[in-house]
Protein backbone atom coordinates (compact mmCIF):
# COMPACT_ATOMS: atom_id res chain seq x y z
CA UNK A 1 0.00 0.00 0.00
CA UNK A 2 1.73 3.03 -1.07
CA UNK A 3 1.58 6.10 1.50
CA UNK A 4 -1.33 8.33 -0.84
CA UNK A 5 -3.71 5.05 -1.04
CA UNK A 6 -7.04 6.34 -1.26
CA UNK A 7 -6.41 10.23 -1.84
CA UNK A 8 -6.73 12.34 -4.53
CA UNK A 9 -4.27 14.70 -5.93
CA UNK A 10 -5.23 17.78 -8.43
CA UNK A 11 -2.07 18.94 -9.99
CA UNK A 12 -1.53 21.68 -12.11
CA UNK A 13 1.07 22.39 -14.86
CA UNK A 14 0.98 18.33 -15.26
CA UNK A 15 1.15 17.84 -18.82
CA UNK A 16 4.85 18.57 -19.41
CA UNK A 17 7.73 18.61 -17.05
CA UNK A 18 7.92 18.76 -13.30
CA UNK A 19 4.16 18.62 -12.98
CA UNK A 20 4.20 15.39 -14.79
CA UNK A 21 6.77 14.00 -12.58
CA UNK A 22 4.84 14.89 -9.90
CA UNK A 23 1.58 12.95 -11.01
CA UNK A 24 3.73 9.91 -11.96
CA UNK A 25 4.75 9.97 -8.50
CA UNK A 26 1.76 10.61 -6.45
CA UNK A 27 0.34 7.49 -8.91
CA UNK A 28 2.65 5.11 -8.32
CA UNK A 29 2.15 5.97 -4.58
CA UNK A 30 -1.68 4.86 -5.00
CA UNK A 31 -3.45 8.20 -5.52
CA UNK A 32 -5.98 8.97 -8.03
CA UNK A 33 -4.46 11.54 -10.00
CA UNK A 34 -6.50 14.70 -11.58
CA UNK A 35 -3.35 15.58 -14.35
CA UNK A 36 -4.63 19.65 -14.68
CA UNK A 37 -3.30 20.98 -17.96
CA UNK A 38 -4.44 24.42 -19.81
CA UNK A 39 -2.33 23.21 -22.46
CA UNK A 40 -0.99 26.42 -24.00
CA UNK A 41 2.36 26.83 -25.54
CA UNK A 42 5.14 28.55 -24.74
CA UNK A 43 3.81 31.91 -25.65
CA UNK A 44 0.78 30.63 -22.81
CA UNK A 45 -1.67 30.43 -25.90
CA UNK A 46 -3.68 27.34 -27.27
CA UNK A 47 -5.47 24.53 -25.41
CA UNK A 48 -4.52 21.75 -26.01
CA UNK A 49 -5.55 18.58 -24.15
CA UNK A 50 -3.25 16.01 -25.52
CA UNK A 51 -0.14 16.35 -23.10
CA UNK A 52 -2.30 15.87 -20.26
CA UNK A 53 -3.95 12.99 -21.81
CA UNK A 54 -0.58 11.43 -22.26
CA UNK A 55 0.46 11.36 -19.23
CA UNK A 56 -3.23 10.21 -17.44
CA UNK A 57 -2.89 7.55 -20.56
CA UNK A 58 0.52 6.19 -19.21
CA UNK A 59 -0.81 6.17 -15.35
CA UNK A 60 -3.46 4.07 -16.31
CA UNK A 61 -1.05 1.76 -18.50
CA UNK A 62 0.97 1.37 -15.51
CA UNK A 63 -1.90 0.42 -13.25
CA UNK A 64 -2.63 4.06 -11.85
CA UNK A 65 -5.68 5.71 -11.72
CA UNK A 66 -5.35 8.79 -13.55
CA UNK A 67 -8.04 11.33 -15.82
CA UNK A 68 -7.03 14.59 -17.85
CA UNK A 69 -8.53 17.56 -16.96
CA UNK A 70 -7.68 20.89 -19.44
CA UNK A 71 -9.98 23.43 -17.01
CA UNK A 72 -8.98 26.72 -15.53
CA UNK A 73 -8.55 26.27 -11.97
CA UNK A 74 -8.24 30.16 -11.44
CA UNK A 75 -11.48 31.31 -11.10
CA UNK A 76 -14.44 29.70 -8.77
CA UNK A 77 -17.26 28.35 -10.44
Amino acid sequence: MGALEGRVAIITGAGRGIGAAIARRYAAEGAKVVINDLGGDTTGEGSDLGPAAAVASDIVAAGGQAIADGGDIADVA
